[in-house]
C-alpha cells in the first residue's frame, strides 16, 4: 500500500455499501462509523451545490472528538440532475418508476461530492459523469423494480446493477464516480491531503 496512508486513521462516514466496497477495492483500510443527518438542501442550488452542501452537511455532523490527531474522515453525496430536476432516492414504486421514466432515452448527469476532514481542516470536491440510457420498455423498468432495490439509490438505479448493464449505451465520466464515489479522485486528494 502507498506510504501516503501510513499512520493514517481513515474513516468512511457512511453506510453505503458500495463505498465501501469500493474503498476496499483499492486496499485502504478504514473503520466505518454512521452518523445520520437529514439530507435537506435549499431548492434553489444546483446539483453540483446540492452534493457539496450535503456531503458537508454529513461531515459536519461529527464531532471533533470522534476524530483522532491523525484521522481523515471521508463523507459523500450523489445526486443525479436531469435537465432542471434533482433526482433523489425514491420513496416508493411509483417514484422509481416515474423517474427510470424521465431518465428511459436521455442523458442525465450524476453529480458525486465527496468532503475530506480531519480535526482541523475540511476540503470538498465533487466529479460529475454524463450518462446515457436507450428508450427502456416499461416491462424494463418493472422488472429492474421487482428484481432489484432502486431506493437507496438517486435516480432509482444503480449502474452496476442489470437496469445498468442493459439500458445504458454510453457514459462521459468516472464509472464509479455514478456507483457512488470516484475512488480514484479520493485515493489521489488522499495522497495529498495535509492536516494543517
Amino acid at each position: 500500500m502507498n506510504s501516503c496512508f501510513q499512520n493514517i486513521d481513515l474513516i468512511l462516514g457512511s453506510q453505503s455499501p458500495r463505498r465501501k466496497q469500493l474503498l476496499e477495492d483499492v486496499g485502504l483500510k478504514f473503520r466505518t462509523i454512521s452518523c445520520p443527518v437529514e439530507e435537506i438542501f435549499p431548492d434553489n442550488l444546483s446539483a453540483i451545490d446540492a452534493a457539496v452542501f450535503l456531503s458537508e452537511l454529513k461531515a459536519n455532523a461529527f464531532s471533533t472528538k470522534e476524530l483522532n490527531e491523525n484521522s481523515i474522515l471521508i463523507t459523500a453525496d450523489t445526486v443525479v440532475g436531469y435537465k432542471s430536476r434533482l433526482l433523489g432516492k425514491p420513496i416508493n414504486k411509483a417514484e422509481a418508476n416515474q423517474m427510470l421514466e424521465l431518465l428511459s432515452g436521455n442523458c442525465h448527469e450524476v453529480i458525486t461530492a465527496f468532503t475530506l476532514r480531519s480535526k482541523r481542516k475540511m476540503k470538498t470536491f465533487y466529479a460529475e459523469t454524463k450518462v446515457y440510457f436507450k428508450i427502456l420498455s416499461q416491462a424494463e423498468i418493472d422488472y429492474y423494480i421487482e428484481t432489484c432495490s432502486p431506493f437507496d439509490k438517486a435516480g432509482a438505479y444503480g449502474i452496476q446493477e442489470w437496469i445498468g448493464k442493459i439500458g445504458i449505451e454510453k457514459i462521459s465520466g468516472s464509472y464509479f464516480n455514478v456507483m457512488g464515489l470516484p475512488v480514484h479522485q479520493v485515493y489521489a486528494e488522499l495522497c495529498t491531503f495535509e492536516f494543517e
